[in-house]
């Protein structure tokens, strides 16, 4: 009996850990980023920043545009809207040259972009955790964890990886850069808000507005 309690604490720790494993993925989260040393405290205040996104759905551009500059209007700068530069190849952020001239045009101190791609694919319905009976015999004991996935019948949801980075407008100097990613989700627009609140918390840290 001891045996079996001590087997059956280890299933649901095992259990538990699985379940800890996937709530960790299936959240928002910032990856990484950079800071240039000799950024100037509150660099963007109030500022006039070019906005722009680049990833190959049309849509998915769109709305990751608009969540740049709502998080740019509600620090106090001014955004505006880089011109469209089509759906460049996934994996391959364009460069910014393109921007720096608008940008200086426009009297903007920097430019922001933002390089949206997928991260990862879900194609199944859900996600299923059994913990299998555990029995004893005269050949020693059996029983499992087991972790499965419905196929067939499912909805095909996609994950979004950004890499953004601001520019300084005059010099063309990197400012400063982060990445982000998301868990796939039928919500693009929710999903785009959250990367954006996520590079945005990350810049607020380290007081580029």
């Amino acid at each position: 009996m001891a045996a079996t309690r001590t087997l059956r604490r280890a299933a649901a720790g095992l259990a538990a850990g699985t379940l800890s494993l996937i709530a960790g993925c299936a959240s928002t989260r910032l990856d990484a980023q950079w800071v240039d040393p000799q950024l100037a405290p509150n660099a963007l205040r109030g500022a006039r920043v070019v906005v722009a996104c680049e990833a190959y759905e049309a849509v998915v551009r769109n709305i990751c545009r608009d969540q740049l500059a709502a998080e740019v209007v509600a620090r106090g700068g001014t955004p505006i809207t880089a011109p469209d530069t089509g759906n460049p190849p996934p994996g391959r952020p364009l460069g910014d040259e393109q921007y720096l001239s608008v940008a200086r045009s426009a009297g903007a101190r920097a430019v922001l972009t933002s390089a949206v791609t997928p991260s990862m694919t879900h194609a199944n319905s859900g996600l299923s955790i059994g913990i299998g009976g555990f029995g004893f015999g005269s050949g020693g004991f059996g029983g499992g964890i087991g972790v499965s996935a419905p196929i067939g019948g499912g909805q095909i949801t996609t994950g979004y990886a950004v890499n953004s980075r601001v520019t300084d407008a005059e010099s063309g100097r990197l400012m400063w850069t982060a990445k982000a990613t998301s868990p796939p989700s039928a919500d693009v627009h929710a999903q785009m808000a959250e990367l954006a609140k996520a590079v945005f918390e990350a810049a607020d840290k380290a007081r580029l507005f």
